[in-house]
């Protein structure tokens, strides 16, 4: 972890000068999974004890702050898609289907967005606009994966709708305040669920995790980006 986080500087340092372009050392496949595999890495060690969370959080956060600074988007999949569909058939389309993967896999922000690209890539038809294919795509699972949070935790479908999209208007989820108390279903006396606290508690981390997977896919979240 330590000597990837010393070619990230280096590389940053060196991306300045003209004559490093063409003469790197690592290749854009190698780079691509020992980055993969240094991000494994950090989300492992994120999750051990506070003492060494902290330790580990304070020597890493500049190098993958490097990373996020020249890391790839989901445009620059979407150009991927649409070259492996022009190759399909022909004997490269495997390694590029292999390339989308590990792209997807060096990005901090599209990791956790893996299976949602992946499905795409695999149901993309021969011909049609790849750009509208995966709007489409998208806002269909967008609002099939809250539907089944809705029905899963009994939330108020309509302020639900709605807590979300000022979410994606606004960039941000908003959980302090009482906007998403008002989403929450009633406790009665006779539920099995009384703890009103854990059940807020688990629509946050719930809706945070669905927010953070879906935000920057559309075309909206990334012009506002």
């Amino acid at each position: 972890m330590k000597i990837y986080g010393e070619i990230l500087r280096l590389k940053n340092i060196l991306t300045s000068f003209d004559e490093f372009a063409g003469n790197e050392i690592l290749s854009e496949r190698q780079a691509q999974d020992y980055q993969s595999v240094y991000l494994d890495l950090w989300n492992e060690r994120k999750k051990h004890d506070s003492g060494e969370k902290e330790q580990i959080t304070s020597d890493l956060v500049f190098e993958i702050e490097l990373i996020k600074q020249v890391e790839i988007n989901v445009d620059y999949i979407l150009l991927l898609v649409q070259k492996y569909r022009e190759e399909r058939g022909d004997g490269d389309d495997k390694e590029l289907r292999a390339g989308i993967s590990r792209a997807i896999d060096s990005s901090p922000s599209l990791r956790n967005k893996k299976d949602l690209i992946e499905n795409f890539v695999d149901s993309v038809s021969v011909d049609g606009s790849v750009q509208d294919e995966w709007q489409e795509y998208v806002q269909k699972q967008r609002e099939s994966e809250l539907e089944e949070i809705i029905a899963s935790e009994n939330l108020k479908r309509e302020q639900t709708l709605g807590f979300v999209d000022l979410a994606f208007t606004d960039g941000v989820l908003r959980t302090t305040g009482t906007e998403v108390t008002k989403i929450l279903p009633p406790v009665s006396r006779f539920s099995k669920e009384k703890n009103h606290g854990d059940k807020k508690r688990r629509v946050i981390e719930r809706l945070t995790v669905f927010f953070e997977r879906f935000f920057g896919l559309s075309a909206e979240g990334r012009n506002r980006n």
